[in-house]
């Protein structure tokens, strides 16, 4: 067993994100492949996270016979085919292409919508934001301007439950009862009807490509703007004719990912490490109702079951195929990055050392500083040190709070991830 190290250090979690920006956006896109030492990697933007289910088995089909044989579930609810070969670009954009999945090719990296994926199947929320994200995806797609927008950009469509508010949106819209919302952009948010929802959006992410433009620091996200650089949110909305009123800055929710099993009749459940075998991904097939939601958390929403017999059915079947499918497993809230042999950056194979550990904080295994895909919000940092050894602490609140050595490294991470909930009741 691996043995846990104590903190020595505490790397800013946004460490290596400078406010000048003097190159280019090279994040990846289905179009776009970045080089890694497993192959060619290739980012599929799923706005809303939808997919049909001939959309999801075009996919598998992708992972079999151009890529490594696996999908990936990114922390935005995105889809990654890695292993690709050098050749493999033409065929790869001609079957998502075909497939409906690339709508347009100059605006596929600025497809960066999550949206709660349980909207519309438990009567929780107050508007079906999936619909907001379909029609925000159109208004994307038909803009010159758009692909002007970081491929980091981040659209956040919550349905008033608080989910998806919480995960660092650049542009943040809140549904609320009575037909209303709130669009929000860094410090800035205004009260507008929800029918205007996306319309706000696309306005609120041209108030902040002014600002940019303005700040002329090359800022990829809105947290990136320099202090004190004025963005005209209001103005942006009454010159895209939404009528808009003040209201306060909503308070970030502690985000609270969907816990697997029946909801309703829909069924919830979690990619182990938020990775999938082309089989494991056939598993979810057939649909009920043809859709398919990737969730920011790497799991999948399955709606539009007949009934709860059919749904615990499909459930059952899931948990057998791999999948995380119990609110209490231990595997629940674990993530890693892709680690080695993977990612030159990475100091060890963290998908291969990573270990469960009961708790309620989300764990996030990384092979370097970096941090990539690393969770919102408090969660606890298993950092790999380069020398077979990891170092585990908690982040919260832009702090660190050490964690004692627990003596193995699943009992350090169990410790961690109940530092919070100890904390709090003491």
């Amino acid at each position: 067993m691996l043995a846990a190290m104590p903190p020595t250090r505490a790397p800013s979690p946004d460490q290596g994100e400078s406010l000048i920006r003097d190159r280019g956006d090279a994040c990846p896109g289905a179009l776009r492949l970045h080089l890694a030492d497993d192959g060619r990697l290739a980012r599929l933007r799923l706005p809303g996270g939808l997919l049909t289910g001939s959309q999801a088995s075009v996919l598998a089909a992708a992972a079999e016979r151009l890529a490594d044989g696996s999908l990936s579930i990114t922390s935005r609810g995105n889809i990654e085919l890695r292993g690709l070969g050098d050749a493999c670009g033409d065929e790869l954009s001609r079957l998502l292409a075909d497939a409906g999945l690339l709508p347009s090719t100059r605006h596929e990296r600025v497809r960066n919508v999550v949206a709660s994926p349980l909207a519309g199947t438990d009567g929780l929320g107050h508007a079906d934001v999936q619909l907001w994200a379909r029609d925000l995806d159109g208004l994307l797609c038909a803009e010159e301007w758009t692909p002007d927008l970081s491929g980091r950009f981040l659209f956040a469509l919550d349905d008033g439950r608080g989910d998806v508010a919480g995960l660092g949106g650049d542009v943040t819209l809140i549904a609320e009862s009575g037909g209303s919302a709130v669009v929000r952009l860094g410090g800035h948010a205004l009260r507008i009807a929800g029918a205007d929802a996306p319309r706000a959006a696309l306005a609120a992410a041209g108030a902040f490509r002014t600002a940019a433009r303005e700040a002329g620091n090359g800022a990829w996200r809105v947290r990136e703007l320099p202090a004190g650089q004025l963005v005209d949110l209001a103005g942006a909305l009454a010159r895209a004719g939404v009528a808009a009123t003040p209201a306060a800055v909503p308070r970030t929710p502690v985000t609270a990912p969907p816990a697997p099993g029946v909801v309703g009749r829909a069924v919830v459940v979690h990619a182990p490490l938020g990775r999938v075998s082309a089989a494991q991904w056939r598993a979810l097939l057939p649909l009920p109702a043809d859709e398919l939601r990737v969730t920011p958390w790497r799991g999948f929403v399955l709606p539009g079951f007949a009934d709860g017999t059919a749904a615990r059915a499909r459930l059952a079947a899931l948990a057998d195929a791999g999948y995380v499918t119990a609110p209490g497993s231990p595997w629940l809230g674990v993530g890693a990055c892709t680690g080695r042999p993977g990612c030159a950056k990475s100091l060890a194979d963290v998908r291969a050392d990573a270990v469960p550990g009961t708790g309620g904080l989300p764990v996030h295994w990384s092979g370097c500083e970096r941090r990539c895909g690393r969770p919102h919000g408090d969660w606890v940092d298993v950092l790999a040190t380069g020398d077979g050894r990891y170092e585990v602490t908690v982040r919260t609140g832009g702090s660190t709070v050490p964690v004692p050595d627990g003596g193995t490294l699943t009992e350090t991470v169990t410790t961690a991830r109940n530092t919070m909930k100890t904390t709090a009741t003491r």
